[in-house]
């Protein structure tokens, strides 16, 4: 496996001389040939127009499925751009028929919009949520959730990583029983893709939604979708336009046979151009050597935190990714949040509502969110604890 050079990776990334930057899991830094990438292609935009520049820059745009089949292991026909993550689960989750009686299995921890989603459609055609426990260690109990399955189960929806916390749930074990029961699985990785290695062939997922502002360090506004071929043509997506389908008569029309009847006509070009190169860059470090330098710096912030009288990490799983949380006694994590901004370290707060199920299970209210990338160092997160130290005295 490949090791991470730090500072080469610290050089090719210009925020890191501005701002510790230890929100990776909100949004991280691009690095120059990404953010290169999108400032050129816009530039090219302003000057030539936008149709002649996608014209001009097909290669770049096409690239984007190639980069993304490599990622996950499948077909570019199967991927499709889309502008972020929730609309990429969306534009799947919506296309299932739900009927009444129907049961859609979930997380616990599942993403509040994700959620919203299912109550809404379980509303509109009696279809029943039904929330697999956890086990012992805060993560989906696989085994219960073999025993919750049944012929009325139409869709299996995790998230593979919560937003709350550093929990990794066991997405290849969910998929080896809704294979093995022949039911579809979503798997919402928005917090995966491009911090974990990910084969979706490995993972057993009939579907996986993600975006380009987090850990594949890409611009906002840009996320993917794959839908496993064998289920492309078995979903129609509740909206259409001319690039999703296309018109056979004045009162028909044929959908396309492959992901990209998910997209829309209209897209963030630049952002998709540099999407590609985002995910070619991540790929050249290696996702396993990625991985693996993100849970290390991860572990030893885990550790430090624990060591302060006052400060509870909250983190759930056996298995724990990039995302830190923890909150304090005697201080607010709003509070914290601005001591460490004062300082120039970004962190963020989650107050429960992307995980709000999860929270409300646990009597968690506000926590500090702290999320490391390959990119950050030792020194990095001592100054995070030298602040919250500082705040605690």
């Amino acid at each position: 496996m490949k090791t991470i050079d730090v500072e080469k990776a610290r050089k090719e990334t210009r925020g890191v001389d501005k701002v510790t930057h230890l929100n990776n899991a909100g949004s991280s830094l691009m690095p120059i040939p990404v953010a290169d990438a999108l400032y050129g292609y816009l530039q090219t935009e302003e000057m030539q127009g936008g149709y002649e520049t996608a014209a001009s820059e097909a290669a770049a745009l096409d690239n984007f499925y190639t980069a993304s089949a490599k990622l996950l292991n499948c077909s570019s026909s199967e991927i499709a751009y889309i502008e972020n993550a929730t609309r990429a689960w969306d534009m799947a989750f919506y296309s299932f028929n739900f009927k009444p009686g129907d049961k859609i299995l979930t997380s616990i921890a599942e993403y509040g919009s994700n959620l919203i989603a299912m109550i809404q459609q379980a509303n509109r055609f009696g279809a029943e949520i039904i929330f697999v426990p956890d086990d012992e260690h805060g993560q989906l109990d696989v085994a219960a959730l073999e025993n919750l399955i049944d012929d009325r189960v139409k869709l299996i929806a995790i998230s593979h990583i919560p937003t709350g916390g550093g929990l990794v749930n066991p997405a290849a074990a969910v998929g080896k029983l809704a294979n093995a029961a022949g039911i579809p699985y979503l798997l919402d990785s928005c917090q995966g893709v491009g911090q974990l290695h990910l084969d979706v062939q490995e993972i057993g997922c009939d579907i996986l939604s993600g975006t380009g502002r987090k850990f594949l360090r890409g611009p906002r506004g840009t996320g993917l979708l794959y839908v496993r071929q064998s289920l492309v043509e078995q979903l129609e997506p509740i909206m259409l336009d001319q690039h999703a389908a296309q018109l056979t008569s004045a009162t028909s029309y044929t959908i396309r046979d492959d992901a990209k009847r998910f997209e829309n006509w209209e897209q963030y070009f630049a952002g998709k151009a540099a999407l590609g190169v985002a995910i070619d860059y991540a790929l050249d470090w290696g996702l396993d050597a990625i991985q693996a330098r993100i849970y290390e710096l991860a572990a030893d912030l885990r550790s430090k935190l624990s060591a302060i009288d006052g400060v509870t990490v909250t983190d759930e799983g056996t298995e724990r990714c990039g995302l830190v949380t923890f909150y304090c006694q005697q201080v607010e994590a709003t509070a914290i949040k601005s001591a460490m901004s004062a300082a120039n370290i970004n962190v963020s707060v989650s107050s429960g509502s992307g995980s709000f199920v999860s929270f409300e299970k646990r009597g968690l209210d506000s926590l500090v969110r702290a999320s490391v990338h390959y990119y950050n160092t030792t020194a990095e997160i001592d100054q995070l604890i030298d602040v919250l130290k500082q705040q605690l005295k």
